[in-house]
């Protein structure tokens, strides 16, 4: 049976369980259906998301190879989910048996005596053994269970508000009545107050609830609970939005082409490739009041929180409160109210991270995905789907124009653009024609031979450091891996300080004094000893952003230095704060992960530093390359904004890789032509098709084997559209205490490829629930 595109939330009945909510799709055909649960109660009078939403959700749990309910799960907002509280209650035949009841059965009908309804949770915390009681007095039909619905459908912060009813306008009236000095006051207020005065404002003025309530019983006021929603823009710090430029002969061209698209109403595509400064927001904003103004809605996806704030601020200032926000640092209150905002069809455009492509527009016209390369958009737990190639999939199904817009865009977007099927929008000059950025690279290997191994700033960058903050300037100085130290190892016995749950080592967090693991959170003090010959001789090796920190305090005392990683950024609104400081100019120097790479535009950076640039290309991962191009571009971006020219140093290990070579002269065809080569002779994307299955189990030994009975259910289908690699252990071994293997599953049909995948798991249940089918991985560490 075809469902109908659209959902409702049930609730259903689970026997001996906690109900939960549930979601219904209501079918167009006819049929029997098997084990469907009594439904509790219906808590919406109309479908909750809207076709286009569910048909998206259905999507990608059909390519990305997830269950349909986890895909929908990822379109609900929050406070979405409403749970059932299961109650007991005696029945007439249980209070009859009460007396001839024993043990445990008559203890908890004693407790029910009298007609007393209490939830099975608080029976069950004050002795052993009441759940199975229950069950049994339920099946003789002394207790009933029940399962009322617990919260509310409707999420939203309300306030009372006071109104004063005729009577109460009524002077006549209320002078008949007997009032204190508090009430005649407060009715004054009310009189003078058409839309009615919020009750904590009426209490500000002396009046309390008491005598609220008077005048309520006098039938001379009235109170209701009214609506509030909650603006995360009202507390959010917002760069000033600038007045528009002029649009570059460039610019202008770019726009007439992209919304020459729009205006077609059907599904179109198109890469905007644009250096680094070349207006790419200002191009984002102008198409979409076009698309605005001809009715439609207009989706903008951003792949970083960090980059929220100031594009939000840019489209606030050009559509007012006709923009909702949506992502994960908003608290749940705040994308509640903005999801229903959204829903109610209150706002023409939403701006978000990668969730936000489920938000519940109608009439979508424009959906624009900045920072289109960044991994960020690939969710990293199931349901594993990548924001971009979503948002392509729905500009296609609802018919609207999706831009792609990058400096340096993705090798899979490149390649579609070259090949037709997305169309190529080229901006090649900085607005006002300012010069990109000068990049020199610095050989760290004969920095090491002349000063040591421990340096972390260059001669170079230290030199160029202290005469930019001479002349005033700013500087960013990137290094993509937070932490003070990445080991602690013995000098002694030469053993390494490793975490007990995964296959690396700890990184030390000089601040809290404590080392810790990056991908289970697991932390301990730093030790004074060695855990295996109690030798005392513990090194540190490695560094992260936090010593980066440290080195430039040291070399640069009255410079004001701030750092953007995620350490100093889990307080709510920590980082918009960080940025906004350094917008102002109250930081002179910002050190960061590549949360600080893109997107931003500070005129006042003149200087870029990039420490440990290669830090990636030593990974076991086919687009360590890409990656590195990208950051080492994106950062370099960063510098020369303003009217002086920017430099950026580049501190590498491996100054002739094509990578840096590349990203050193910002050449991305160039590039492009390079990885394109390696990709074709390694059978990597996108010239092929990938899944990456990774196996866990409790045991090394069991991962391989498990992964092995899976690699040859898969090729003896004899299928010569794909071929599978593997098993072997993944780069990562264990992680967050399961061992880890991996197999490879590359061809040119992705759904042959999916389908093939999906028939073996059937088979074994128990394995699926062990297996991580990700596909179009953009790791495979």
């Amino acid at each position: 049976m075809e469902p109908r595109q659209e959902i409702s939330r049930q609730g259903a009945k689970e026997p001996r369980r906690i109900s939960r909510e549930g979601i219904t799709l209501h079918e167009a055909a006819d049929g029997p259906l098997e084990a469907v649960r009594d439904i509790v109660d219906v808590i919406d009078t109309e479908a909750f998301l809207p076709e286009s939403v569910v048909a998206l959700a259905a999507w990608i749990a059909e390519y990305y190879a997830c269950g349909v309910g986890e895909a929908i799960a990822s379109a609900m907002p929050p406070r979405a989910w409403i749970e059932s509280e299961r109650r007991a209650r005696i029945t007439d035949l249980g209070e009859a048996r009460l007396l001839i009841e024993r043990g445990m059965r008559r203890d908890v009908l004693e407790r029910l005596a009298g007609g007393k309804v209490q939830s099975v949770e608080a029976l069950a915390r004050r002795s052993r053994g009441v759940h199975a009681a229950l069950v049994s007095l339920e099946r003789d039909g002394l207790v009933e269970i029940m399962r009322p619905l617990k919260g509310a459908g409707d999420a939203s912060r309300t306030v009372r508000v006071v109104h004063a009813t005729a009577q109460g306008h009524d002077e006549e009236a209320a002078n008949a009545i007997r009032l204190g000095g508090r009430q005649r006051h407060a009715l004054a207020l009310l009189r003078a107050a058409p839309e009615g005065v919020a009750a904590a404002e009426l209490v500000g003025h002396g009046v309390g609830a008491g005598s609220i309530a008077g005048l309520v019983r006098a039938g001379l006021a009235r109170v209701e609970r009214r609506r509030i929603e909650r603006d995360p823009v009202e507390t959010a710090t917002l760069a000033a939005a600038s007045a528009p430029l002029d649009l570059t002969a460039e610019q202008a061209d770019a726009l007439e082409r992209l919304a020459t698209l729009a205006e077609r109403r059907t599904f179109e595509a198109a890469l905007l490739h644009g250096v680094t400064g070349s207006g790419k927001t200002e191009l984002y904003l102008r198409l979409a009041r076009r698309v605005r103004d001809a009715g439609r809605s207009v989706l903008v996806l951003v792949p970083e929180i960090a980059l929220t704030p100031a594009i939000a601020g840019a489209f606030r200032a050009a559509f007012a409160d006709r923009v909702a926000i949506q992502h994960s640092a908003l608290s749940e209150g705040e994308r509640h109210d903005q999801w229903q905002r959204i829903r109610r069809g209150d706002v023409d455009v939403v701006v978000g991270t990668r969730s936000a492509v489920f938000a519940p527009l109608p009439r979508l016209g424009l959906v624009i995905v900045d920072e289109e390369h960044d991994g960020s958009y690939k969710q990293q737990e199931s349901p594993r789907y990548h924001g971009r190639d979503v948002a392509v999939f729905r500009a296609r199904a609802e018919g609207a124009l999706v831009v792609l817009g990058s400096a340096t865009p993705s090798m899979e977007s490149y390649t579609n653009a070259r090949g037709g099927r997305y169309a190529l929008v080229t901006l090649q000059r900085r607005v006002l024609d300012r010069p990109m950025a000068d990049v020199r690279i610095v050989d760290m290997r004969a920095e090491y031979a002349a000063e040591g191994p421990d340096v972390v700033l260059s001669g170079p960058l230290r030199e160029a450091l202290a005469a930019r903050l001479g002349r005033g300037e700013q500087a960013i100085v990137l290094l993509n891996r937070r932490g003070y130290a990445t080991a602690v190892f013995c000098r002694q016995c030469g053993s390494t300080l490793e975490c007990p749950n995964c296959s690396v080592s700890l990184t030390v967090h000089r601040a809290a004094n404590r080392a810790r693991c990056h991908y289970c959170n697991y932390s301990r003090p730093v030790p004074k000893a060695c855990a295996q010959c109690a030798g005392p001789y513990l090194e540190q090796m490695g560094f992260g952003t936090e010593r980066v920190e440290a080195e430039l305090a040291a070399a640069f005392p009255d410079a004001r230095v701030g750092r953007v990683d995620r350490d100093t950024i889990r307080r709510r609104g920590a980082i918009a704060g960080l940025l906004a400081q350094f917008a102002r100019g109250d930081l002179d120097v910002l050190v960061g992960t590549q949360m600080i790479a893109k997107g931003h535009d500070f005129p006042r950076v003149t200087l870029v530093g990039v420490i440990s640039a290669d830090v990636g290309l030593g990974l076991a991962d086919f687009r360590a390359a890409e990656r590195t191009f990208q950051l080492l571009t994106q950062v370099a971006g960063r510098a020369g904004r303003g009217d002086v020219a920017g430099e950026a140093i580049v501190q590498t290990l491996y100054p002739n890789h094509y990578s840096i070579r590349h990203a050193s002269r910002q050449d991305y065809v160039a590039f492009y032509e390079d990885e394109l080569h390696y990709r074709r002779a390694m059978r990597y994307p996108p010239s092929v098709a990938l899944i990456n299955l990774v196996v866990r189990a409790r045991t090394a030994g069991g991962a391989i084997d498990d992964a092995r009975q899976i690699a040859l259910a898969l090729t003896s289908t004899g299928d010569r559209r794909y071929q599978v690699l593997g098993p072997a252990p993944a780069p990562l071994g264990r992680l967050k205490g399961e061992h880890r293997a991996q197999i490879f599953m590359k061809g040119t049909h992705r759904t042959v490829m999916r389908k093939a995948l999906q028939a073996v798991l059937a088979t074994r249940p128990d394995l699926q629930r062990r297996t991580i089918v990700d596909v179009d991985p953009m790791t495979v560490l």
